[in-house]
């Protein structure tokens, strides 16, 4: 059934490609990870129909095409993904679908200056939404593919994009300020899984992950075990569960820290691969990665 849902989803989203599905006037945008759909949100505004896929609290390593998606992706005039395998099980989609209306937004970096990644088949590590400097070349790319889909309101969007780029410089002189208030020494970040690599290396952290880079393998007891004992040794105060990835492995590694006479606690839910829930600050890029940051703080000093 998933393999029909599958196959049916390329086939109606290829047949779409060749003509534009306007709805009142508008280009139909639709995106994959909450982070795309905000990003999106603030440059095209009014100006276009937006749709996400995937809400908050949602993997996306493990996210899975539903046929409610088939009639948002058939009915894209243009779709914007994360790309870097972050969507694997809608790679194969997205793979067909390139250079013809899918933009991969990871397009816009310099894949020079990404993390690598063992578990993505020698690829990269597609968190790059953690790297406040590649969300704003994000956000001048995006404005680009925009402002070239729909000419008719380019200035529109260069003004909303170059006002967004000026609330993300703001956003990282705000984050590092907080951020030299924790000692250096104290610049552990220990999570579900890697993440916040992209994070740590902006900010000075170093970062350890329970699962690797992808969730889509749980941690076993050996992982446990080590990562219990890097803790131990390095005094760390406090680990951190993530939104959309179950709890169950962080309080797995709680416990055994504890066990051996250190005492860690779980210094909050950080917000990794989606973003909080809408209508709320957290449900926003720019909330998100200030909530973090906070918790981070709080829970380590």
């Amino acid at each position: 059934m998933k393999k029909t849902i599958l196959t049916l989803l390329i086939a109606l989203v290829l047949l779409g490609c060749k003509n534009k599905k306007q709805t009142n006037g508008k280009l139909n945008v639709v995106t994959t990870t909450s982070m795309i759909t905000d990003l999106v949100k603030n440059i095209g505004g009014e100006h276009i129909n937006l749709q996400g896929l995937m809400g908050s609290g949602v993997d996306p390593h493990l996210y899975k095409a539903s046929e409610g998606d088939v009639t948002k992706l058939s009915s894209a005039d243009i779709i914007f993904y994360n790309g870097l395998h972050l969507e694997g099980k809608l790679v194969e989609v997205f793979e067909k679908m390139k250079n013809i209306k899918t933009i991969a937004i990871s397009d816009a970096i310099d894949k020079n200056t990404l993390i690598g990644s063992e578990y993505f088949a020698s690829n990269y590590d597609p968190h790059i939404w953690f790297n406040v400097d590649y969300w704003i070349q994000a956000t001048a790319f995006v404005t680009q593919k925009l402002s070239e889909a729909i000419p008719e309101h380019k200035d529109a969007f260069q003004t909303n994009g170059a006002n967004y780029i000026k609330q993300l410089e703001s956003l990282k002189t705000k984050l590092t300020a907080k951020i030299e208030t924790l000692p250096k020494e104290q610049r552990i970040l220990v999570t579900a899984h890697d993440a916040f690599n992209y994070f740590g290396k902006s900010f000075g952290f170093e970062v350890v992950g329970l699962q690797g880079i992808s969730t889509a393998t749980e941690a076993g007891v050996q992982d446990v075990q080590k990562l219990s004992s890097f803790i131990i040794e390095k005094k760390v105060k406090s680990i951190f569960i993530e939104s959309s990835v179950p709890k169950r492995t962080i309080e797995a590694l709680q416990a055994a820290v504890n066990s051996k006479g250190h005492n860690v606690t779980i210094g909050g839910s950080l917000y990794s691969d989606a973003l909080g829930n809408s209508g709320i600050i957290e449900g926003t890029y720019i909330g998100m990665f200030e909530y973090n940051v906070n918790t981070i703080i709080n829970a380590l000093k």
